[in-house]
């Protein structure tokens, strides 16, 4: 965009002094070249015809003949025009749109979401004439649809023309206001990580996530459903005219006397718009190694790592198995005042003190590569990564690795082997993987038995031979299982541990990272070598009768 605002200047379409009233107009959040246009300093045939230069794309100025709205209905019309976008053709592998700001790159990725797998063809369109064509084609399309659907387009997409005013008024109502600050304040105090809201045909159910399982807590009638999601979505300030796209949002608030972050997620569904809402608690207190439940051989071996001088240490695992706890206690663990660690993360969950923390921004162009490129620039000892999501982040985080930095981050992986044929597929050479990695930990979250009501018991012969169970339960030494009672609500679980597989690149394993070995023959070399599986580390739980043969095989 600073391209765009400087070719104006080139070009004599904008001279320093119109500059710096734009850039005082641009508190206002809108981007320097929009804001230029808006307010008249630029003329939109002369901002189209530079774009259309820079970018190589034309202008339409009228629409075909045959143009169609139908494979587009599913789009509001207020979203459109709200982006000054017109959907025109919609091929097998193409999205062909007219578009007044080719630079809007959010609703870009917003198309892209709603049609999968296609590219998006771009032209540029004069902001009157677009708006005009969309009043006029898709209202027309709209009304046809009603008489001959009307019961099946509210029945599969929700409320959708449901006056803004009215609901928002609806939102505010004090039994709403109260139910909401009900449920978000029942969620914090039950310990749940995640509420979710889904509508069905007759009812909205409300439920939370304790310990990595959904359990039922209440149904709304579905005439609240409206003004419920309407309230949530007014807090995160999202648009609440909006019904037929996914949207984000953010609460920051104090529930329960703790300061929450909630993160909020709205996605249309047949009978209206399902929302979670994640519970990140601002002021729990960071857990230590000690608390995360490693064995104390894995313990000691991790604590070697990661005071390392350099290098790249991997936590991998499926979202929610407790990967970025992890990465903080170890943090943790060795910040210092001698040693400078910056993370970048999306989001950031918990605030470390005397750490400097990003939030990826991808709207303002911060992902995880952009912003590793400028932390690497802010001389630190230490990184910390949210995610290797592509190969130029991992590139970064190895020449980061390389050049005396010690980078830690996560990847989604079913074990610690299969992290290194992970970032191999990506395209990382096998020979910079074997000189940077030093240490790879796969870990999952399992709940622990209720110490009130966990009873023992014997299991089967046969059970203990099918599960390969590394001992023999006993009348003199037995394992335990949930019951279930008032202290845990009769889930015979209070809490989560982890459970790890801790993979240290030694000599060996390093030879077979440059021999293109499959995870199946690095695993093998690791085990050999002493590496505990997720699976044995499991059974070890079990016997010391902190969780349960089922949780195990839950999740592993």
């Amino acid at each position: 965009m600073a391209n765009i605002v400087q070719m104006m200047i080139d070009r004599g379409l904008l001279n320093r002094a119109d500059l710096q009233k734009v850039q005082q107009a641009g508190r206002s959040g809108e981007p320097l070249y929009r804001l230029a246009v808006k307010t008249g300093l630029v003329a939109e045939d002369d901002f189209l015809a530079l774009t259309g230069e820079a970018l190589g794309l034309e202008l339409l100025a009228e629409l075909p003949d045959d143009y169609d709205p139908r494979p587009f209905m599913s789009i509001s019309p207020l979203f459109l025009e709200k982006h000054c976008l017109l959907p025109l053709r919609l091929g097998d592998d193409s999205l062909s749109i007219v578009v007044n700001d080719p630079f809007d790159f959010q609703v870009i990725d917003t198309l892209k979401q709603l049609f999968p797998g296609r590219t998006i063809q771009s032209r540029l369109g004069r902001e009157a004439l677009i708006k005009t064509w969309i009043r006029t084609h898709f209202a027309a399309a709209e009304a046809d649809g009603e008489e001959e659907a009307d019961a099946d387009v509210k029945a599969n997409s929700g409320p959708l023309y449901e006056d803004t005013d009215h609901l928002r008024d609806l939102a505010s109502e004090a039994p709403i206001i109260k139910l909401v600050n009900d449920f978000l304040t029942g969620g914090v105090e039950a310990g749940a990580s995640d509420i979710h809201l889904e509508p069905s045909e007759d009812s909205l159910r409300l439920r939370f996530r304790i310990d990595g399982i959904l359990h039922e807590r209440e149904f709304f009638p579905s005439h609240l459903q409206q003004a419920i999601i309407s309230r949530v979505k007014i807090m995160a300030k999202m648009d609440i005219a909006e019904h037929r796209l996914p949207q984000d949002g953010r609460i920051r608030s104090k529930i329960a006397g703790k300061d929450i972050d909630l993160r909020v997620s709205s996605l249309p569904t047949m009978y209206g718009e399902s929302v979670v809402l994640r519970i990140l608690d601002r002021s729990s207190v960071i857990m230590s190694l000690n608390q995360l439940g490693f064995p104390a051989n894995e313990q000691r071996q991790f604590e070697e790592l990661i005071r390392r001088p350099y290098g790249i240490i991997l936590v991998t695992g499926p979202t929610g198995s407790g990967k970025t706890t992890t990465l903080y206690a170890a943090l943790q663990t060795i910040n210092a005042p001698d040693k400078k660690i910056i993370t970048i993360e999306d989001p950031v969950e918990y605030e470390l003190k005397g750490i400097n923390q990003v939030q990826v921004n991808t709207k303002a162009g911060l992902n995880f590569a952009s912003g590793l490129r400028s932390i690497v620039r802010q001389d630190p000892d230490i990184i910390l990564i949210g995610e290797i999501r592509d190969r130029e982040t991992a590139d970064i985080a190895i020449q980061s690795a390389l050049t005396g930095h010690l980078v830690f981050s996560t990847l989604h992986t079913n074990d610690a082997a299969g992290a290194v044929t992970r970032l191999i597929e990506i395209g990382i050479e096998d020979y910079l993987l074997s000189s940077s990695l030093i240490g790879i930990m796969a870990q999952r979250l399992v709940r622990v038995l209720c110490p009130a009501c966990k009873e023992t018991y014997v299991p089967e012969a046969s059970l203990v031979q099918r599960l390969q169970l590394p001992f023999v339960p006993t009348d003199s030494a037995p394992i335990y299982r949930p019951r279930g009672c008032k202290a845990c609500s009769n889930s015979g679980y209070q809490g989560r541990i982890a459970i790890f597989e801790l993979l240290q690149i030694t000599d060996d394993i390093r030879s077979l990272i440059l021999e293109n070995s499959s995870s199946t023959v690095i695993r093998d070399a690791a085990i050999a070598n002493g590496m505990t599986l997720l699976r044995i580390d499991g059974w070890q739980k079990v016997r010391a009768g902190i969780t349960s043969i089922a949780e195990v095989l839950r999740v592993t």
